[in-house]
C-alpha cells in the first residue's frame, strides 16, 4: 500500500455572513416551538440562539431565532413558511 503526500493549502477566508433574526408571534400551543424549530433542521441549521417567552396572560408565544448562514432568499423563504403555519401570527424578519 502506497500512501503520497498531498500539500495542504490554507482556506481561503470566509466573507463575513449576515445574521437572521427572526421574531415569531404564535398561539400558546405545544406544537409552536417544535414546528418553528423543525424548519431549521430540515436544512441541517443550528440556530444561534432560541428565546421562547408566553405573554398575553399566556395566550401567546414569542419566540426569537438567530441564525447565521443563511442568505437573503433562504432567509426570506423561511419567514414565508412561518407564516402559512396556523399557529404562527406575525412573523418579523431582520437581517444584520
Amino acid at each position: 500500500m502506497s500512501v503520497t503526500a498531498t500539500s495542504l493549502q490554507p482556506a481561503a477566508p470566509r466573507p463575513a455572513v449576515a445574521t437572521a433574526r427572526f421574531r415569531l408571534r404564535a398561539l400558546s400551543d405545544p406544537s409552536a416551538l417544535p414546528r418553528v424549530l423543525e424548519l431549521f433542521a430540515l436544512r441541517n441549521l443550528v440556530p444561534e440562539s432560541v428565546r421562547c417567552e408566553r405573554h398575553e396572560n399566556g395566550e401567546e408565544l414569542r419566540i426569537d431565532v438567530e441564525v447565521g448562514g443563511l442568505g437573503e432568499q433562504e432567509a426570506a423563504h423561511l419567514a414565508r413558511r412561518f407564516r402559512t403555519f396556523p399557529v404562527v401570527t406575525g412573523v418579523l424578519l431582520r437581517r444584520d
